[in-house]
């Protein structure tokens, strides 16, 4: 299983979040200022540290679970391909700050004032993620170590439990927030599946972002728009670029919705299926090459 195309194709987002993460982090490690990071009693309710909160959003606390942290968001950079850059930013911006509530309320609730009780990180958005993970994405292939089941998903739940519990409670408090906020979007609080930012906003995001990250920002903005405006020959240029299969497969109805939820028209789904032999996360692929040509 993999998020899709190699690299940030498509994910100009997630590469500016990334980037922003490792040199916040990198900054406060130079510096060996990583103690003074994290969330306590004080920070808030004593004197307030905005700094901190920010920083919180951004930076981690170790090495490790940068390495996690960055991994992690590095895989899930396939919603924003699902969804597209503007709502993957509202679901950036709602994962953070409701994740950030809860960690404000759940440290009002414990009131201990000495003790820094939220590691930094992005928690937020990381867990938030792992709920659309748990629903959407479908499992491809299982397979047996020992007397042990696994899929292909199981790598990123291990990454997940290992940042989860890289700092114990203070991580653990931070996570739960997150896959409460995820829920929260899953549920369609607010309608805010359907929330978009402005198109100026969009648009000077991706004027700040890295300079090859022009065009994939207005091919993700478009995905969603472009399927209805395929060729209508996809098959011949997914011959291009993929063998066709030694035995035709059916594609189960399952993967075929599953395409279809990520904003493909519903003929291109399936015949990319047939050429990716019922293959989801290849017939992903599949599309978003026929959409680049």
């Amino acid at each position: 299983m993999n998020g899709g195309p190699s690299g940030f194709t498509n994910a100009p987002v997630t590469r500016l979040f990334i980037v922003a993460s490792a040199i916040f982090t990198i900054f406060f490690g130079i510096q060996g200022r990583f103690g003074t990071l994290g969330l306590s009693y004080q920070d808030i309710f004593g004197k307030l540290r905005l700094w901190k909160l920010i920083m919180s959003i951004f930076s981690f606390s170790s090495t490790p679970e940068l390495m996690f942290g960055l991994y992690l968001l590095y895989y899930f950079r396939v919603f924003e391909r699902q969804i597209g850059s503007n709502k993957y930013s509202v679901f950036i911006v709602f994962s953070i700050l409701t994740s950030l509530l809860l960690e404000v309320f759940a440290v009002a609730l414990l009131k201990d004032p000495t003790a820094n009780l939220v590691t930094p990180g992005p928690y937020g958005l990381i867990f938030a993620s792992f709920v659309p993970f748990f629903f959407d994405i479908p499992v491809s292939t299982r397979f047996r170590v020992f007397s042990f089941f696994f899929s292909d998903k199981s790598f990123i739940y291990l990454a997940g439990i290992q940042l989860l519990l890289s700092s114990w409670k203070r991580s653990i408090l931070p996570g739960m927030c997150g896959i409460l906020a995820g829920s929260l979007y899953r549920l369609n609080v607010f309608y805010i599946r359907k929330a978009k930012f402005p198109e100026f906003i969009s648009s000077f995001f991706s004027r700040i972002t890295l300079p090859s990250m022009g065009s994939t920002h207005a091919t993700s903005s478009s995905t969603r728009h472009s399927v209805g405006n395929l060729p209508s020959h996809p098959a011949r240029q997914m011959e291009r670029n993929y063998p066709p299969p030694m035995q035709s497969v059916e594609p189960s109805e399952d993967s075929i919705t599953t395409l279809v939820s990520m904003g493909f028209d519903r003929n291109s789904a399936r015949q990319a299926l047939v050429q990716a032999r019922n293959d989801v996360n290849v017939a992903t692929n599949i599309l978003l090459e026929a959409q680049s040509h």
